[in-house]
């Protein structure tokens, strides 16, 4: 079993590379997150998840443990194989996805390409009790959901023409003042503040 690999970034694409280890290329799959940290030509060091089928010996390579972890949660659910894991790692950081668990909000898991409904529902059900770890405190949370209902409206607005620099400031003061704020809300509150 292949736990990790140190050796030199050979090829880099946003969700692969390969990386040579004495003269061996390995290609290892990878989220854009882990390939963000990779630099072509340089030494690198993967945690690697390494997954055997019939058809084919599969790496998937993470640059933190936690995140291989967070990997190893996502492909434990029914439903959601090693590239939809892979996809979900990079859309989403690993706090929004122990986030939108902990809160039950399937709806961000959602927006992830290829999980629909009834997958996001049991991921939330399946891992609920084991990402709280992955959370710093339960105060994360109603952040998070600040900062989803600060960024939906931001976007309201700059599709009415409002740029989102000149209402970013007047969002947070007010989410300061009133953190419950639905989006119609805050929408309401900055058009009335510019």
């Amino acid at each position: 079993m292949i736990y990790s690999l140190k050796g030199i970034v050979q090829q880099l694409n946003p969700t692969s590379v390969v990386i040579d280890v004495n003269g061996v290329g390995y290609f290892v799959g990878i989220s854009l997150q882990t390939s963000e940290k990779l630099i072509l030509g340089q030494p690198t060091f993967l945690h690697i998840q390494q997954i055997i089928r019939e058809d084919a010996h599969l790496l998937f390579g993470f640059n933190t443990i936690s995140e291989k972890e967070m990997f190893n949660l996502l492909i434990s659910v029914n439903g959601v194989g090693p590239v939809s894991a892979i996809i979900m790692l990079s859309s989403l950081s690993l706090d929004e996805i122990s986030s939108a668990i902990l809160s039950g909000s399937s709806s961000l898991l959602q927006k992830v390409k290829g999980i629909g409904t009834k997958t996001a529902e049991r991921i939330i059900v399946d891992l609920r009790d084991k990402v709280q770890k992955f959370k710093d405190s339960d105060e994360n949370i109603s952040t998070f959901a600040d900062n989803k209902v600060k960024e939906e409206s931001l976007s309201a607005l700059e599709v009415l023409g409002i740029p989102k620099k000149m209402s970013e400031k007047i969002a947070d003061r007010i989410l300061k003042q009133n953190p419950a704020f639905s989006v119609e809300d805050l929408v309401k509150q900055i058009l009335k503040n510019i």
